[in-house]
């Protein structure tokens, strides 16, 4: 079995990860933008804001994934995070995105007490639908034509998981 490596985002993971978020199903399963240069990336990493959680899944050192937990802005809502992930194209189905989330959750649930950990992920993912619900998060609602994506607008699904 590969050995996955999750580890922070560091500022020279710039250009891997402009490699993953170029991938076509990348693109397709996120709201993720065609072309971005690798000075954008490097741009976003060093914009980062402080208090969210950026990792990266590496195999054999190579960067094949990232994901983030971002808190709530309002205070209202420090309970609770979204979470947001990619992982490139050739690593699909080896185990990248259940790595990443299992690490984002241990995070949310051992470090920053988050009681609800929130995502959208369009309808037609079934694979990533899957893995959310594999890792205990729960569709709350559907949100008919959320964005734009290859000429038409697609539906998505609002999913969580809570710790009370």
């Amino acid at each position: 079995m590969t050995q996955i490596e999750i580890r922070a985002r560091e500022p020279g993971d710039a250009a891997a990860i402009a490699d993953v978020l170029s991938q076509p199903r990348v693109i397709w399963g996120t709201l993720q933008q065609p072309f971005v240069s690798v000075a954008a990336r490097q741009k976003q990493i060093a914009d980062s804001p402080p208090g969210h959680t950026f990792l990266v899944a590496a195999i054999d050192g190579c960067v094949v994934g990232t994901a983030g937990l971002h808190p709530a802005e309002s205070p209202r809502r420090a309970h609770a995070a979204s979470v947001g992930m990619a992982v490139h194209d050739g690593f699909a189905g080896r185990g990248v995105g259940t790595a990443l989330l299992r690490a984002l959750l241990d995070k949310a649930d051992n470090w920053l007490a988050l009681k609800r950990v929130e995502l959208t992920v369009w309808v037609d993912n079934t694979r990533a639908v899957a893995l959310y619900e594999r890792l205990g998060f729960e569709r709350e609602g559907l949100l008919r034509a959320h964005a734009w994506r290859a000429g038409a607008y697609v539906d998505a699904f609002s999913m969580a998981r809570l710790r009370l």
